[in-house]
C-alpha cells in the first residue's frame, strides 16, 4: 500500500515513544527517525505525559507495562488533553485483553511483543495510517470553521446548492430590519435560521425572545405576547409585562404563527402597522421597537382562503419569506451534518467523537427523514449513547433506518457482499472515487456532489491518500 510522502516544506509529524526499556525506546527512535518523523522518548507515563503537555504529538507509541503509570492510563489522559492524537499500544500477550478494550474506548492500533522486523515494518504502516487520520479529522474541522466564518450563522450546517442560497437570502434580511416569514416542515431549522437573523443583525446586542404560538393555550397566548394590567382577568394578581415589550430593541420570533386566534391576529397587525400595543385590561399605549420574525409549517394562503387567517395580516408578515429545504432534499449536507452532530454530542461519550461507519451512513443517506434535521440530530445523539463502541454501526442506529431494502443496488452491493474475511474500507472509498469519476468523465465537481463530500476533500483524497489520476477518466 502506499502513502503519502511529507516533503520539506511541510512540518514533520511527531512521534513520542515510551518505554522504560532504554533498548528498546532508542531503537525505535532510530527507526522513525529514519522515516523522517520528529521523534520524542519517554522513560515512563509520567515524563510521557509532561512532555506531551508541553507539545502534542501526533502519535504516541507506548507499551502497555510500565511501573510507574501503565499505556492505558497514559493514553486515557492523552485523549484528555487532545482526543486528535493517536495512541498506538504496544503489549505482551498477557495484557492483550486490556489493549483490545483500550481500542474499543478509543486507542488507534495495538502491537503485540515481541517487535520483529516483520512487527516493525507493520509498526511503521499503523503509524501512518494514524497520520492520515489525523489530518481527515483536521480537515473536517477546518470545514466546520469555514462554514462558520464564511457565514456566521452558528448552527446552521450545510454546503449544499440549496443551502449556499438559504444562507445569502438570511444574510440579505440579517442587514435589513424588515418582518420575515419562515417557512418549512417541522424540523428543518426554522428557529436557527431566526436566531442567525438576530444575530447577524444591528439588533443583536438586545433581546432575542420566542414565543411557540401553539403550546400556549388560546385564552393566555394574548397576555402572554402583550402583557397584561393588575386584574385583567382571575388570578392576574399583578402587572405582566408581555414578551413584545421584553423584546424591545430586539427580536421576537412567532413560531407556528398559523395557530393565533382572530383576537390575536388583531393585535399582532395593529403592532405590525404602527408598532404599538396596549396590554390586556389596560388603556395605556405603549410604543415598543421590536423586530417580529414568524415561521410556520402550514399553508398560510389556503388559511386566508379558509377565512381562518386575516388576509392583511398574511401580507403584513409576509415581506420577506424564506423557505427553509428538507432534509431530503439536501441528502448531500448529511456527512456534514452527522459530523456537527457528533462533535455536538461527544460529551455523552466522555468527550470522544465518535466516528460512523461507512454502512451506517449509507442507511442514513437512505432515509426519508420526515422529521428533517431535528430527527437526523436525535438519532446521532442517540446512536452515540446506545453504542457499544466508538464506531457508529446500522445496528445503533433505530429500527425504522436499519430497513436495507431502501438502498439502491449499488449500497447493497457494499453492505451485503462484504467477504467474510473482511474488506477495507480504503477500498471501498477508493473503487467509490473512481466509480464517481467515471460517471463524471472526470469531472471532479460532479464527482463530488455524487459522493456527497466537498471538491477539496475529493482531491485530497485522489491526490495524497490514493493517487488517483483524474487524467485517467477524462
Amino acid at each position: 500500500m502506499n502513502f503519502p510522502v511529507i516533503t520539506d516544506n511541510k512540518m514533520k509529524p511527531r512521534i513520542l515513544v515510551v518505554d522504560d526499556e532504554e533498548t528498546q525506546r532508542r531503537m525505535l527512535q532510530k527507526i522513525l527517525i529514519r522515516e523522517d518523523y520528529e521523534v520524542q522518548t519517554a522513560s515512563g507515563g509520567k515524563d510521557a505525559l509532561e512532555k506531551f503537555k508541553e507539545k502534542n504529538a501526533d502519535v504516541v507509541v507506548t507499551d502497555v507495562r510500565m511501573p510507574d503509570m501503565d499505556g492505558l492510563q497514559l493514553f486515557r489522559e492523552i485523549k484528555k488533553i487532545n482526543e486528535d492524537s493517536s495512541v498506538i499500544l504496544i503489549t505482551a500477550y498477557g495484557n492483550l485483553s486490556s489493549a483490545v478494550e483500550a481500542m474499543a474506548n478509543g486507542a488507534s492500533y495495538y502491537l503485540e511483543k515481541p517487535l520483529t522486523p516483520l512487527k516493525i515494518d507493520h509498526l511503521k504502516v499503523l503509524i501512518k495510517k494514524a497520520i492520515q487520520n489525523k489530518e481527515i479529522l483536521e480537515e473536517n474541522k477546518r470545514l466546520r470553521e469555514e462554514v462558520r466564518d464564511k457565514y456566521g450563522f452558528g448552527s446552521i450546517v450545510g454546503h449544499s446548492e440549496k443551502m449556499q442560497e438559504i444562507y445569502a437570502d438570511l444574510k440579505k434580511v440579517a442587514e435589513s430590519d424588515v418582518t420575515v416569514l419562515l417557512l418549512g416542515e417541522t424540523g428543518t431549522g426554522k428557529e436557527l435560521a431566526a436566531r442567525a437573523i438576530h444575530y447577524n443583525s444591528s439588533r443583536k446586542r438586545y433581546p432575542f425572545r420566542k414565543v411557540s404560538c401553539a403550546s400556549s393555550p388560546e385564552t393566555l397566548l394574548e397576555s402572554t405576547l402583550f402583557g397584561h394590567e393588575k386584574g385583567a382577568y382571575t388570578g392576574a394578581d399583578s402587572r405582566q409585562i408581555g414578551m413584545f415589550e421584553s423584546a424591545d430593541k430586539g427580536t421576537i420570533f412567532l413560531d407556528e404563527i398559523g395557530e393565533i386566534n382572530q383576537s390575536v391576529q388583531i393585535k399582532l397587525l395593529r403592532f405590525l402597522q404602527e408598532k404599538k400595543l396596549e396590554r390586556v385590561g389596560g388603556t395605556q399605549t405603549i410604543q415598543v421597537d421590536a423586530r417580529v420574525i414568524a415561521a410556520t409549517n402550514v399553508d398560510l394562503e389556503e388559511a386566508v382562503k379558509q377565512n381562518k387567517f386575516r388576509k392583511d395580516l398574511y401580507y403584513r408578515l409576509n415581506v420577506v419569506s424564506i423557505s427553509m429545504p428538507p432534509l431530503r432534499e439536501r441528502k448531500e449536507d448529511i456527512p456534514l451534518l452527522v459530523d456537527h452532530f457528533l462533535e455536538k454530542y461527544k460529551d455523552k461519550n466522555n468527550g470522544k467523537i465518535k466516528q460512523l461507519s461507512q454502512e451506517a451512513l449509507l442507511l442514513l443517506k437512505s432515509h426519508t427523514w420526515p422529521g428533517n434535521v431535528r430527527e437526523l440530530e436525535n438519532c446521532i445523539e442517540r446512536a452515540i449513547v446506545m453504542g457499544e463502541n466508538n464506531i457508529i454501526k446500522p445496528s445503533d442506529l433505530p429500527s425504522e433506518l436499519q430497513d436495507y431494502s431502501q438502498l439502491n443496488t449499488d449500497d447493497e452491493k457494499i453492505i451485503r457482499d462484504i467477504p467474510t474475511d473482511g474488506v477495507s474500507l480504503d477500498d471501498i472509498e477508493r473503487d467509490l472515487i473512481i466509480k464517481a469519476l467515471k460517471k463524471t468523465g472526470g469531472n471532479q465537481t460532479e464527482a463530488a456532489k455524487i459522493l456527497g463530500i466537498t471538491r477539496r476533500q475529493l482531491q485530497y483524497r485522489m491526490g495524497e491518500k490514493y493517487y488517483i489520476s483524474p487524467e485517467e477518466y477524462t
